[in-house]
């Protein structure tokens, strides 16, 4: 194979002058509220007025290969499985559960114990389980892939089989379950620092596993890539000297988007890394801020629609990227630390994104946003805000607000989107709201026993009705009527699930913190 070489890097920087899009049968056009999408293969390279408060710098590494993404059909969407956060790239949760009837209860299929990491770090001891974002990935491998990897994989066990539950612990390890047994797959693969993302799996099924590093229990900490044929870290990405913000850690899932992965990081850098087969070459990188300002770092995942990547920030901002080359497209200012990840939601006449941002930069008290917008060009179609405060207990602070990553009301819900809320009034408490897409109107609340960082997911039933299950950081798992906000189940399980779950079929599989992962059923 031709040998690649890494050429030196060339730094650009780009001024955000307001750039004005023509109407033409090659671009959307955009109006106040709605947007006509044509249909075009790559959405346009322009700016609006938002990027004039912002500075940023791009720097290209890898001058051989094009930085114009090939194809902007996803790759996620042709596998048999769910690979990232959230499953697809428009970070939608479009599991495609199914449930008859209207559920009432909740059983565990199985449970699975992680091992428990006890080193002492500046941030504390980190244990086992799972963390926020740690949502699972769920794989139905081919049986191509089964054979390679029973050809090359020493690691496999006897429970090793198509169907594989992979997920990144706090304890330190990339863990691999059978779906169906609960049981070990593969031995666990060790990466020396907690995970609290969500890993991510290529879609092109080349064995490379996505690995962000939450904590620096151990140096050096960044992003890693690990090769599930050989068992192995295969590539380590450390940390850049030249970042804007000194925090290394990747809390984000990484996406794939043609021959190129996009890895937001929490130094307040966005990479962009050309992979074909076994090669992985960093092709270039981004920086931003406002002006006069620090560098914000991201800890949301990326969500994509066709060449435009959206990810909020630990400083508020919405950012929608040409992932072309990198240029900023707009920015929008959701007013405080925004951890969820955006949604984007494409009608027929329009794409939009949805995003709430936390109670964090204020000081004690503020205010806590979920907003609607205009996803071309980042106006705000609508802005849901109310009171939100913090915490205080053992020298700690918990931020109100939303940690939670939306869900897209589908069947009798279509009119809604569902959120879980941080209220912290008297205590550590919590909501599941459902708000109206068309206006940003609170159809209903439902109280949770405790707060929830959790994602909710949903289910339809034969007559396409929509039911929402999400748990809190208590260790209660609910169950709700979408379109009532009904508590239909309510029962403590586990111990503090912050983490999101995934779907597959009437089941969901999530981890807890503490040591414990859990396959629930949804229904009798």
């Amino acid at each position: 194979m031709k040998k690649i070489f890494v050429l030196s890097a060339f730094i650009f920087c780009f001024s955000c002058q307001n750039k004005t899009q023509q109407p033409s049968e090659e671009k959307p056009i955009i109006g106040k509220d709605t947007i006509i999408v044509k249909p075009i293969s790559q959405l346009p390279d322009t700016q609006f007025v938002s990027v004039n408060n912002f500075e940023y710098e791009i720097k290209i590494l890898d001058t051989i290969h094009s930085g114009e993404i090939d194809t902007l059909t996803s790759f996620l969407d042709n596998v048999d499985g769910f690979l990232t956060f959230r499953g697809n790239a428009l970070r939608n949760a479009d599991f495609g559960g199914k449930v008859s009837g209207k559920p009432d209860t909740v059983l565990i299929e199985w449970t699975f114990t992680t091992e428990t990491d006890t080193t002492n770090t500046k941030y504390g001891r980190w244990g086992g389980g799972t963390g926020w974002t740690g949502q699972p990935l769920y794989i139905n491998w081919p049986n191509s892939m089964v054979e390679k990897f029973k050809n090359s994989n020493a690691q496999l066990t006897a429970d090793f089989s198509n169907k594989e539950i992979i997920f990144g612990s706090l304890a330190s390890k990339v863990y691999f379950l059978n779906f169906e047994t609960g049981e070990k797959s593969r031995e666990p693969i060790d990466v020396k620092n907690p995970i609290k993302g969500t890993v991510s799996l290529d879609p092109l099924m080349n064995g490379k596993l996505y690995v962000g590093q939450g904590v620096p229990a151990r140096l050096p900490y960044g992003q890693l890539t690990l090769d599930l044929f050989n068992h192995t870290v295969k590539e380590t990405k450390m940390a850049e000297n030249s970042a804007w913000r000194s925090w290394h850690a990747s809390d984000s899932s990484p996406i794939r988007v043609g021959q190129f992965v996009f890895r937001p990081s929490e130094n307040g850098t966005i990479y962009k890394y050309w992979v074909q087969d076994t090669v992985e070459i960093l092709h270039s990188e981004m920086k931003y801020r406002k002006k006069g300002s620090g560098g914000p770092g991201m800890e949301s995942s990326m969500a994509v629609y066709r060449n435009y990547g959206y990810v909020a920030d630990n400083h508020g901002n919405i950012v929608c990227i040409n992932l072309n080359n990198l240029k900023p497209v707009w920015i929008y200012d959701n007013h405080d630390d925004s951890d969820a990840t955006p949604v984007i939601e494409e009608t027929d006449s329009a794409v939009y994104v949805y995003s709430g941002c936390e109670m964090d930069r204020q000081g004690e008290a503020g205010k806590s946003h979920f907003v609607k917008l205009n996803a071309l060009n980042g106006e705000k179609i609508w802005d849901y805000s109310e009171d939100a405060k913090k915490f205080q207990t053992g020298g700690k602070h918990f931020d109100g607000g939303y940690y939670s990553t939306a869900l897209l009301g589908k069947g009798n819900c279509d009119s809604l989107i569902f959120v879980n809320y941080v209220a912290n009034e008297n205590g550590q408490n919590g909501y599941f709201y459902a708000f109206r897409k068309k206006d940003g109107s609170l159809k209903y609340k439902t109280k949770l026993n405790c707060y929830s960082w959790s994602s909710p997911v949903g289910f339809l039933n034969e007559n396409n009705e929509m039911f929402v299950l999400t748990g809190d950081t208590h260790g209660y798992i609910y169950l709700f009527d979408g379109k009532t906000g009904e508590k239909l189940f309510s029962q403590l399980i586990g111990i503090n699930f912050e983490s999101s779950p995934v779907v597959v079929g009437n089941c969901v599989v999530l981890g807890s913190r503490g040591n414990k992962i859990y396959k629930l059923k949804v229904g009798n």
